[in-house]
C-alpha cells in the first residue's frame, strides 16, 4: 500500500481524493493546519473510510516542522491543495496569497527533494488561461497575465514544478481544474463556505436554506443560449478520481523528468440560469434571483476541451450536474443539522 501526502486534505476537494485513495488502495496522510476546514471532516472521513486517518496540523510555510513531521514517514507521492484560493480575497490582501501559495509549495518540494520523493500532482485551475471566449479551451491554449493574485501564484507554481523537473529526475502534473461543484453521495463532506461564499453553488445552497435573501445573476445580455455566462462545472467526485488516474500513471512511469498539464472538466458548458433551474428541479426547491449588471471581468463562456485527459489518463466525467446538485443540498442540509445540534 502507498503512502500519499495529501496537502490540504481537509478541505473541499482534497478531502473528496483522500476517500478517493482508500477507495483505489492507496493509503492516504492528510497535511493540514485547519485554517480552511473544519476538525470535523476527521470524522466524516472516518465515516467513509473506517480507518483512522494520520493528520499532520503543519503549517505548509512552516519548512522546519514539515521536515520534522515527513522526515518519519515513509512517502511515495504527493498531492498538492493546500493553498487559499479565492480571487476576491487575493486582490484585497496579495501578500496573504504569495506567502502561503508560493512559500508553502516551494517547501514542499525542498523536503520531497531532500527525501527522494518524486511524484507530485499540483492542484492548478484553468484561471491560468485568463479572459477567453476561445471554447473549449485546450492545454494548448497560452497561458496568458494572470487576473488576480491568487491566478498568479497557480501560474507561478506550475513555472517552478517545470523548472525542477528540468533539473532532476522528478516527475509531475499540474491538473486543472474548471468548476467544482457537489458532494459526495453520503453528503457528510461538501464545500464548506465562511462567510459569504466566492462560488455560485455553495450561495445557492445557502438562499435554498434560508440564509440568504436571494441569489443575483451577473447580466443576462450574453450572447448564450439564454443570456447568462457559462461555465464547465464538474462534479467533485469525478474531480477526485481524476487526481487516482492522475497518480496511477505518475506512478507507474520509470522515467525521471516528467511534467505535463490536464484539464479536468465535463468538456460542455451550462448556463447560469440553466443551473439554477437544475437545482430547483432536482431537489424541489425555488430559487428567488434578481437579473443584475454584468460583473466586470466575467467572461462570457468558459469549458474545457477534455480530450487529453480522457486520452492520456484514461479518465471521464460520468457525473450529471442534476448528481452534483442533489448532492450539495444533501450536503448542504447535513451540515446545517450539525451545526444545529452542536
Amino acid at each position: 500500500m502507498k503512502n500519499i501526502l495529501v496537502t490540504g486534505g481537509l478541505g473541499y476537494i482534497g478531502s473528496h481524493t483522500v476517500v478517493e485513495l482508500y477507495n483505489k488502495g492507496y493509503n492516504p496522510i492528510v497535511l493540514d493546519d485547519k485554517s480552511n476546514s473544519e476538525k470535523s471532516v476527521i470524522d466524516s472521513l472516518k465515516k467513509l473510510t473506517k480507518e483512522d486517518l494520520i493528520v499532520l496540523d503543519v503549517d505548509i510555510k512552516n519548512i522546519n516542522s514539515l521536515r520534522e513531521n515527513l522526515t518519519k514517514i515513509n512517502i511515495d507521492g504527493v498531492i498538492h491543495f493546500a493553498a487559499y484560493k479565492s480571487v476576491g480575497e487575493s486582490v484585497n490582501n496579495p501578500l496573504k496569497y504569495y506567502s502561503n501559495n508560493i512559500t508553502g509549495i516551494i517547501n514542499i518540494l525542498m523536503i520531497m527533494q531532500d527525501l527522494n520523493i518524486n511524484n507530485f500532482i499540483f492542484s492548478s485551475s484553468c484561471t491560468v488561461y485568463g479572459e477567453t471566449n476561445q471554447v473549449p479551451i485546450g492545454e494548448f491554449h497560452p497561458v496568458v497575465e494572470a487576473m488576480s493574485p491568487y491566478g498568479n501564484t497557480k501560474q507561478i507554481g506550475e513555472e517552478i514544478i517545470k523548472d525542477l523537473v528540468s533539473s532532476t529526475d522528478f516527475k509531475a502534473y499540474s491538473l486543472r481544474y474548471f468548476n467544482p461543484i457537489g458532494a459526495h453521495g453520503s453528503g457528510v463532506i461538501g464545500e464548506l463556505a465562511y462567510g459569504v461564499p466566492n462560488h455560485l453553488v455553495p450561495y445557492l445552497t445557502q438562499v435554498a436554506n434560508g440564509t440568504r435573501g436571494g441569489l443575483n445573476v451577473f447580466g443576462n445580455d450574453y450572447n448564450t443560449i439564454d443570456g447568462t455566462c457559462i461555465r464547465d462545472y464538474i462534479h467533485v467526485v469525478d474531480l477526485a478520481k481524476a487526481h487516482i488516474y492522475a497518480l496511477d500513471k505518475l506512478l507507474i512511469s520509470k522515467e525521471g523528468r516528467i511534467y505535463d498539464v490536464y484539464n479536468l472538466g465535463t468538456g460542455k458548458g451550462t448556463s447560469v440560469l440553466e443551473l439554477i433551474s437544475a437545482f430547483e428541479k432536482v431537489n424541489k426547491i425555488k430559487i428567488p434571483y434578481n437579473i443584475v449588471e454584468r460583473r466586470s471581468g466575467d467572461v462570457e463562456q468558459a469549458f474545457a476541451d477534455v480530450t487529453k485527459a480522457n486520452k492520456e489518463l484514461n479518465w471521464f466525467a460520468k457525473l450529471s450536474i442534476e448528481d452534483a446538485l442533489k448532492s450539495a443540498w444533501k450536503w448542504q442540509s447535513y451540515y446545517d443539522k450539525k451545526q444545529k445540534y452542536k
